[in-house]
């Protein structure tokens, strides 16, 4: 028998203290990833990229599954999605299933879903969205979603689905394994012809962004642990989301859920695996340096250690956690401090970036470089060194097959330390960027980058030393210090360490 399956997906993390919201052109024009795609459109643009829903898509032509496309689309992390863009988004991808369902029968639904959306009248995001595709199709219908382990992951959103699948990496990985294996759980729904028993629990203690790493321990061993107890203790999926803890919502901070055949084996699972993480509370701390000491020790290491870059992550203003890409204490420390040869990857600036490209290649220009979201920019003379339109495709491990879209980009030399000027921002978590604005990352001394984590995937191979610096942004490396309104007064917003 063959089945008929739809297929769609929304991606956003919601920074509730970003510097500004998100709008629905940020799902037209999004950095790194594919724009709104509609049905007719969907399979022929996700097929070839690393987003979960080509995973998917993989899984299901392979099994001989006729698709029914909705919609899909992604914004780059910000503030909390404007009402006007989550409803027209919501309408799309509803109106799009009504218009499947008139062309016949659907067997089941799979949905492409980050987890950490935060829209202005609806905390819970991917609940709501949800809410209303069960509205439309009922609860019976076999509905599996993947989610990105940044999900703040909520009670609504597991009653709603047979099956949730987040990614198992921080760099992420494995989000077409992720999406292929929610699919394979689709197909296996549809077949046993009964949804799974599931079990819900939430941590009481939020984990910092740095310290979900999975690439390192503590959370490398707490993955490992999740692995064995889902194999031993016989769940179909124990999905663990690291939350977002930047979310001011009841719902924000880690949490679990187990499936199983029965309610027993589910809720043995889930207590299992909350047990282990919870008794590593104390462990997930990162290690940190202010902008000048990172900037001192990276130049130590580049001077005593040469021929591998130093890597310093520039992680509060990382534009894949909701900053804006633009802060420029650590390019005015690097100057500062005379790091002649590093690279900083990237400051979004659209008009500096065009005021290079007016400028044009080998001129020498005044810029008030940065600085628009903190109203702290850094006032240089840039000798322009290339200029390119932003468009590339990325290589590395995360974002192979992804189109790269930066919008004119200047690469600028300011006092030997060389900038790439960007007009959207994009997580540097590739060296496709660097490459297509002629630089070889590994003949650099020194790279800093606009990333917490997501670098460590293409750049970790290549890199002598990483060095967290905490120099100003959003993405706080302690969210303890925002102020927030509306978490539940519960939970710890630290890790207990003693």
């Amino acid at each position: 028998m063959t089945y008929r399956i739809a297929i769609g997906g929304f991606m956003h993390e919601s920074h509730s203290f970003a510097p500004r919201p998100t709008t629905w052109p940020d799902f037209l024009h999004p950095g790194g990833f594919p724009p709104f795609q509609h049905s007719a459109t969907l399979l022929d643009t996700l097929r070839p990229t690393s987003v979960p829903s080509a995973g998917a898509i993989a899984v299901a032509e392979k099994a001989g599954v006729t698709l029914a496309p909705l919609t899909w689309c992604f914004a780059n992390p910000a503030g909390p999605v404007q009402d006007e863009a989550f409803e027209r988004i919501a309408a799309s991808l509803i109106d799009a299933l009504a218009a499947a369902l008139d062309d016949g029968p659907l067997d089941g639904i799979y949905l492409d879903l980050h987890g950490a959306a935060v829209v202005e009248s609806f905390p819970d995001a991917e609940g709501e969205l949800l809410r209303r595709v069960r509205a439309v199709v009922g609860p019976d219908m076999p509905l599996t979603i993947s989610l990105d382990p940044h999900c703040n992951l909520t009670p609504q959103m597991v009653a709603l689905v047979d099956v949730c699948v987040p990614y198992r990496t921080y760099p992420h990985v494995d989000m077409k394994a992720a999406g292929a294996q929610a699919m394979r759980l689709l197909l296996a729904r549809i077949e046993r012809g009964q949804t799974w028993a599931s079990a819900f629990r939430s941590l009481d203690f939020w984990i910092p962004l740095g310290s979900q790493c999975t690439l390192m321990a503590p959370m490398q061993t707490v993955m490992a642990v999740r692995a064995d107890l889902a194999d031993r203790m016989g769940t179909v999926e124990l999905a663990f989301c690291f939350g977002f803890p930047y979310a001011d919502f009841e719902g924000c901070g880690p949490a679990l859920a187990a499936f199983a055949d029965t309610q027993a084996q589910a809720d043995a699972a889930a207590d299992a695996f909350l047990a282990e993480v919870a008794a590593r509370e104390a462990t997930f701390v990162q290690d940190t340096l202010p902008s000048a000491e990172a900037v001192a020790e990276a130049k130590r290491i580049a001077a005593d250690r040469p021929g591998k870059p130093v890597v310093l992550a520039d992680t509060q203003d990382n534009p894949g956690g909701g900053g804006h890409g633009d802060t420029t204490e650590l390019l005015a420390e690097l100057v500062r401090q005379g790091a002649r040869g590093a690279v900083v990857c990237l400051i979004n600036d659209s008009e500096s970036a065009a005021a290079c490209h007016a400028a044009g290649q080998g001129a020498v220009l005044s810029l008030s470089l940065g600085g628009k979201s903190d109203g702290m920019p850094f006032a240089c003379e840039a000798r322009v060194e290339q200029l390119t339109d932003g468009v590339f495709t990325l290589t590395g491990p995360m974002g192979a097959g992804n189109p790269g879209n930066l919008g004119p980009t200047a690469l600028i030399d300011v006092a030997g330390v060389r900038v790439v000027v960007v007009t959207r921002k994009m997580q540097a978590l590739d060296q496709a960027i660097l490459r297509h604005v002629g630089i070889e990352p590994a003949d650099c001394p020194i790279l800093a980058l606009k990333s917490s984590v997501h670098f460590r995937a293409d750049f970790g191979p290549i890199a002598e030393k990483v060095v967290v610096a905490i120099a100003p942004g959003p993405v706080v490396a302690d969210p303890a210090v925002l102020n927030f309104r509306h978490v539940r007064a519960d939970v710890r917003r630290r890790p207990r360490v003693g």
